[in-house]
C-alpha cells in the first residue's frame, strides 16, 4: 500500500503476529475494510530464505560470529541458544532497535510481516479455572473479568483452524481440546511416562500439544498448508505451511475476502482520540522509509503490536482526556508484566533401549503439565501457583574422547545412549512494581519515545524455580535414569519471550485496563487482544490463549457495530 491509497477503513489492526493476524482474518470474513499495520518489512508466504539449507550451508555452520553477537544482538547475546545463521534475519537488532533497562529485560523481537509467528515455539495449551480464578482465591492483582466456560467454545473454534496436534489425558488443568493426532512418544519418552506415573500418579508425561499439522484436513486447510513433514527447522519459516502462522494461515484467508490491506514498514506512533465522540478516530503512522506521517481512520481499533509493542502505542497517545496514555484513567497501563520464567530442569541418561532406534525426526518432545498447588493435597507451603515441563529423549551421538583414526570412525557410526533434557516453565505472579514505561526525553531514530523495562523475578519464582528442579529430579530417578544433572540459571524476564500483562483485564475500570471482552474500559472502539491483555500468566504457553479471546472479543464488536453501539 502506497500513502496515495485510501485513509478510512472499518477497522485497523496493529501488528500482523499471532493475535494481530487472526484478528485480521475474523474481521475480513465478517466483511470489513481492514488495514493491518506492520512495522516491519513484507513477507509473503513460503519467503524463508534458510528453509532448506542444510548446517553446512550457512556460513560458520550455523554460528553466530561473537563479534557480531556483540555489535548488533548484545542484549540478546545474554541468551547465547537464540541468535543463529538460520534465525537471524527474523530477528530485530538490539544496535537498530534499542532499550533501557533498570532490571536486566531480554526483550525478543521480529519486525516483518507474520511477526513472532514465524519462529514460535507452537506449543497449544488450554487455560483452565485454575488459571482464571487463582487471583480471586489468593488475593494477587485482580480477578479475571472472565472464566473457563467464556473461552471455551473459542478455544474449540481456533484449535480447529489452527491445527494442534496432542493426546487428551482428561486432566483438569489443562482441559482437553480438538486435536489432531498427536506426535507420539517415541519408545524412551514412552517408557518415562510408564515408569514416572508409577511413583508419581499425578505428574502426566504426554506429547506436547502443537500447532503442526499431523495430518491434513481440506475442509479446515483447503490447499493453504500441507502435513508436517518432522524437518525440525520450524523457526526458520516452513515452506510447507505445516505449523500454524499469520503467513501460512489467517492473512491468506484475509487476502482471500477481497477486505484486507496490509501496509509494512509503517510503525504506529499513537492512536488518535476524538475528544467530542469519546472514541478513537484512527492513527498516527510514521512511514520507515519516508519517515513521512500519515493518518488513518476506522470505526474499531484492535491494538495486536506485542505485550510490550502495544502498551508502548498507548502510552504514547496522550491527549487532553488521557495525559498519561490513551485509557489510562486506572494508571495501571504498562504495569504487571509477566513471562514465565525457566531456565531450571535436569538431564540424564536412560540405561537400556541399546537395541532401538527411531526414524526421522519430530517437532515435539514431551510435555508434563502442572502437578503443583492443584488441591489440598497437592499444596505447597513455600509458593503459589506452579510450572510445567517441556522436553525430549533422544538417542545421542557416540563421540568418545581420546579415540582417532579407525576406531573414532566405528564407533560414531554407533548410536549413543539415550539422553533426556527437560526445562520447567513457572508462573509469573503480577506484580504493579513489574513494569515498563516510557522515556520521553529519549527519542528514537523516528521520533517515538523509547522503552524502559524495570522487572524482575521475586521471591514466589525463587522458591518455586527450587522445587521444580527438586520435582524433576525426582522424576528420573524413579525411571532409573543414570548421570543426572540439573541445573537453576535464574533468567531475567522476557527470556521465555511469553511476555504478559501491562494492559490487563479486570471488572473495575479503576483498576484494570480492559473488560471481560478485550475492550478498552474508557475507550470502547478499542480492543487489545495480545498479551498485553492478560491478568495472570498461568504456566501454558499462552499463545492459543491470544487467539481464542481475539476471536471472541471481534465477534462481540462486530454484534455490538450491528446493534449500533459502537
Amino acid at each position: 500500500m502506497k500513502e496515495s491509497d485510501k485513509k478510512t477503513f472499518d477497522a485497523i489492526v496493529i501488528g500482523s503476529g499471532i493475535s494481530g493476524g487472526y484478528a485480521a482474518m475474523e474481521l475480513c470474513l465478517k466483511g470489513y475494510k481492514t488495514l493491518v499495520l506492520e512495522r516491519g518489512r513484507t513477507v509473503k508466504h513460503g519467503e524463508y530464505p534458510t528453509a532448506n539449507k542444510d548446517i553446512w550451508d550457512l556460513p560458520n555452520q550455523n554460528v553466530v560470529p561473537y563479534e557480531e553477537k556483540e555489535k548488533h544482538y548484545f542484549q540478546q547475546n545474554r541468551l547465547n541458544w537464540w541468535v543463529h545463521q538460520e534465525n537471524k534475519h527474523w530477528i530485530n537488532k538490539d544496535s537498530e532497535y534499542s532499550y533501557d533497562e533498570v532490571k536486566r529485560f531480554d526483550w525478543i523481537r521480529g519486525h516483518h510481516v507474520g511477526g513472532r509467528s514465524i519462529m514460535w515455539g507452537r506449543h497449544c495449551y488450554r487455560w483452565s479455572d485454575l488459571d482464571f480464578e487463582a487471583n480471586k482465591k489468593e488475593g494477587i492483582g485482580v480477578d479475571w473479568p472472565i472464566r473457563y466456560k467464556d473461552i471455551e467454545p473459542w478455544y474449540d473454534k481456533v484449535e480447529t483452524f489452527v491445527g494442534v496436534s496432542g493426546q487428551a489425558e482428561g486432566l483438569s488443568q489443562v482441559p482437553d481440546g480438538k486435536f489432531l493426532k498427536p506426535f507420539p512418544l517415541n519408545c524412551a519418552e514412552q517408557y518415562f511416562r510408564e515408569e514416572v506415573a508409577k511413583v508419581y500418579p499425578e505428574r502426566v508425561v504426554t506429547p506436547g500439544r502443537v500447532a503442526n499439522l499431523s495430518e491434513y484436513n481440506p475442509e479446515v486447510h483447503k490447499g493453504l498448508r500441507g502435513q508436517c513433514q518432522s524437518r525440525s527447522r520450524c523457526w526458520r519459516g516452513c515452506p510447507y505451511g505445516a505449523y500454524f502462522s499469520s503467513v501460512s494461515a489467517t492473512l491468506p484467508v484475509a487476502e482471500e475476502t477481497g477486505n484486507l490491506a496490509i501496509r509494512s514498514n509503517s510503525i504506529v506512533a499513537e492512536v488518535l482520540y476524538d475528544e467530542v465522540s469519546k472514541r478513537a478516530s484512527g492513527v498516527k503512522v510514521i512511514d520507515a522509509e519516508s519517515k513521512e506521517e500519515i493518518e488513518f481512520s476506522s470505526k474499531i481499533i484492535f491494538c495486536n503490536a506485542s505485550t510490550v509493542g502495544t502498551t508502548a502505542i498507548l502510552l504514547n497517545s496522550r491527549s487532553e482526556s488521557f495525559p498519561d496514555g490513551l485509557g489510562n484513567g486506572s494508571g495501571e497501563l504498562g504495569h504487571n508484566i509477566m513471562d514465565h520464567h525457566y531456565g531450571m530442569g535436569v538431564y540424564g541418561e536412560m540405561p537400556g533401549f541399546e537395541d532401538t532406534y527411531y526414524k526421522g525426526r519430530k517437532p515435539v518432545g514431551f510435555y508434563i503439565p502442572r502437578f503443583t498447588n492443584l488441591n489440598e493435597k497437592t499444596k505447597k507451603e513455600s509458593y503459589l501457583r506452579g510450572f510445567g515441563y517441556q522436553g525430549q529423549i533422544s538417542r545421542s551421538r557416540n563421540n568418545p574422547s581420546e579415540v582417532y583414526g579407525k576406531e573414532l570412525k566405528d564407533a560414531i557410526l554407533k548410536p549413543g545412549p539415550y539422553r533426556l533434557f527437560m526445562t520447567a516453565f513457572g508462573e509469573i505472579l503480577p506484580n504493579h512494581d513489574n513494569r515498563m514505561f516510557l522515556n520521553f526525553k529519549k527519542k528514537d531514530k523516528y521520533g517515538i519515545p523509547t522503552i524502559t523495562f524495570d522487572a524482575e523475578l521475586r521471591e514466589n519464582e525463587i522458591e518455586m524455580r527450587k522445587d521444580a528442579v527438586k520435582c524433576a529430579v525426582e522424576m528420573l530417578e524413579a525411571a532409573g535414569f543414570r548421570n543426572i544433572g540439573s541445573f537453576n540459571s535464574v533468567t531475567a524476564p522476557g527470556a521465555c519471550i511469553h511476555e504478559m500483562g501491562t494492559a490487563r483485564m479486570g471488572n473495575d475500570p479503576k483498576t484494570s485496563v480492559l473488560n471481560k471482552w478485550n475492550q478498552m474500559h474508557e475507550v470502547p472502539n478499542v480492543f487489545v487482544t495480545d498479551g498485553a491483555c492478560m491478568t495472570s500468566s498461568g504456566t501454558q504457553n499462552p499463545s492459543i490463549t491470544y487467539m481464542a479471546l481475539t476471536a471472541r472479543a471481534v465477534d462481540y464488536a462486530d454484534k455490538q457495530i450491528k446493534a449500533g453501539k459502537l
